[in-house]
């Protein structure tokens, strides 16, 4: 495969099966009952995350499988594909040709789940909490354009924005901009806990265990009034502490699908499987491993450091070795499939180079071996995270120019003293927020940015971003991206390391698995059915 011209599908949110094997069903698999969704996501309160599903804190693909579920947003992605459709609103649109403004009617007669009325005041109230909350780690960076909101009448929402944005619809889309009660939730504080209050599918009661969620049970809500068709009443997520126990759960049919995370080794023993009544659905994904820098760490902040560690990593043994090809090599932020993507990082580097990497750090005056320590996070991203970052490691020994250690921290530490700047590297995953190369780029770059590093570099923040949002014809746009990619390859304040697929399990009996992800890798449960 020439790596310098992979090109993937873009996701529609269709997954293909590449397993169908034959099997009678039981337990969750049999009846009228709940669909049961199988997870090895975690949702605990912490000290550093004491919401995990409130709206203006929550900023994960796990959280926000529950969030879309539970809430209402203006807009939301459509069943596959990237554009937008009304969901709380009726209809939405820019004001002007110079992206500024951003006009919505609601639909009439929206309630929460507990029976007060959604009017345009509680979308305001929405929005100016998360700002005026601005959680550590929280999703308020998508909403920092907006200069202000305004509320004509009961119905009408208008967003006046700072500077041009092409791609504020498709903000709106996501739970950052979740409508959440006025009258539930407090203006200046989160709402701690689980307790959800929206309007949107589906409500949802949590059984919790020492401040962690031990299952959750999603019921139709009688008051939501959207977009979404419903092909069941009820769905439950049921959590697991790895993957191995969350499988046997699906062949013994105690849970109907399962989708994070599967390890490349249960994917591997899958596909070759017959005969127990599961199917194996795959799709090109748009989720992104990579290594970030705190780039004012005396240990790699001198770029010729971050640059040796890009000319040295093999993502080809990576991907191969340590995935099984369930992911495949990343050579830039912005994934294969996005428009604007270009393999930065190999036009760059080109093949892993020993020698390279050498002269890089000779020219620098940079002593070798350089001491470093990797930090993974050891129960977020799956299993395959620890014996990946093993590999890394070795390949910076075998070089001889580094001394690299690594160590694997609990999530619910891990980020938060990501975010503070405790580790000099750190492994990352991120699954876009939308499907647009806008959030490939923006998200971490800036003075508010997702990984809160220090980094900045003005022509991609006072540039190319703003220009890019000018453009509606996000192809067009593409110019601008090229340029931020070939940008981070050479100063290297995050190191691309593989791009995923997209894989669902599921029993025979279900229909729609098909349809369980959309476009950014969120679930779509309300699409999940009993067959015959």
């Amino acid at each position: 495969m020439n790596r310098k011209t992979l090109v993937l599908p873009t996701v529609a949110g269709l997954l293909a099966p590449v397993l169908v094997a034959c099997g009678g069903s039981a337990g969750a698999g049999k009846g009228n009952g709940a669909i049961v969704i199988g997870t090895t996501d975690r949702f605990e309160e912490t000290t550093d995350a004491p919401a995990p599903f409130d709206p203006a804190a929550a900023y994960d693909i796990s959280a926000w499988n529950v969030l879309h579920s539970t809430f209402q947003t203006l807009l939301r992605l459509p069943r596959s594909g990237a554009t937008p459709v009304g969901d709380a609103a009726e209809r939405c649109s820019f004001g002007d040709r110079k992206n500024e403004q951003f006009r919505c009617t609601l639909r009439s007669g929206l309630k929460f789940s507990n029976g007060h009325a959604l009017t345009a005041e509680d979308v305001k109230f929405s929005i100016e909490r998360a700002r005026t909350i601005n959680f550590d780690n929280g999703p308020v960076g998508l909403l920092s354009n907006i200069d202000k909101v305004e509320t004509p009448s009961e119905l009408e929402i208008v967003f006046s924005l700072k500077t041009p944005d092409a791609t504020f619809p498709q903000k709106l889309a996501t739970p950052a901009a979740a409508i959440v009660d006025s009258e539930s939730y407090s203006k200046n504080e989160l709402n701690n806990g689980f307790k959800v209050v929206g309007s949107g599918p589906y409500t949802v009661k949590t059984d919790e265990k020492d401040g962690r969620v031990v299952k959750a049970v999603f019921t139709k809500n009688s008051n939501y009034q959207g977009s979404v068709e419903l092909q069941n009443d009820k769905f439950e997520m049921r959590f697991y502490d790895d993957s191995k126990s969350m499988e046997k759960a699906l062949k013994s049919g105690d849970i109907d699908i399962m989708n994070r995370t599967l390890s490349p080794e249960q994917l591997a023993r899958m596909a070759g499987a017959s005969g127990n009544g599961v199917k194996l659905l795959e799709a090109p994904g748009q989720e992104i491993s990579f290594l970030a820098f705190n780039t004012e760490d005396p240990t790699v902040k001198n770029k010729a450091v971050r640059q040796a560690m890009a000319q040295l990593i093999d993502r080809q043994a990576l991907a191969r070795d340590d995935y099984q090809r369930t992911n495949d090599p990343l050579y830039s932020l912005v994934p294969s499939g996005i428009t604007g993507h270009q393999n930065s990082f190999s036009n760059k580097y080109g093949d892993p180079s020993v020698d390279k990497a050498r002269s890089i750090l000779r020219a620098a005056n940079i002593t070798t071996p350089v001491p470093l320590t990797l930090t993974y996070t050891d129960d977020h991203y799956g299993e395959a995270t620890g014996k990946a970052f093993k590999t890394l490691q070795k390949q910076l020994n075998d070089s001889q120019l580094f001394s690299a250690k690594i160590q694997g921290v609990k999530w619910a530490d891990f980020r938060p003293e990501a975010a503070k700047g405790k580790y000099a590297v750190y492994g990352m995953g991120w699954f876009p927020d939308f499907p647009d190369p806008d959030n490939f780029v923006a998200p971490f770059f800036g003075k508010d940015n997702f990984l809160r590093s220090p980094y900045q570099n003005t022509k991609i923040t006072s540039q190319l971003i703003p220009d890019s949002r000018e453009t509606s014809q996000r192809e067009s746009a593409a110019k601008f991206f090229q340029q931020a990619q070939d940008i981070v390859a050479d100063d290297v304040p995050v190191l691309p390391l593989w791009q995923g697929k997209q894989y669902v399990a599921a029993r025979e009996s279900v229909t729609g698995a098909e349809w369980a992800l959309n476009s950014a890798s969120e679930m779509q449960p309300w699409e999940l059915a009993r067959g015959v």
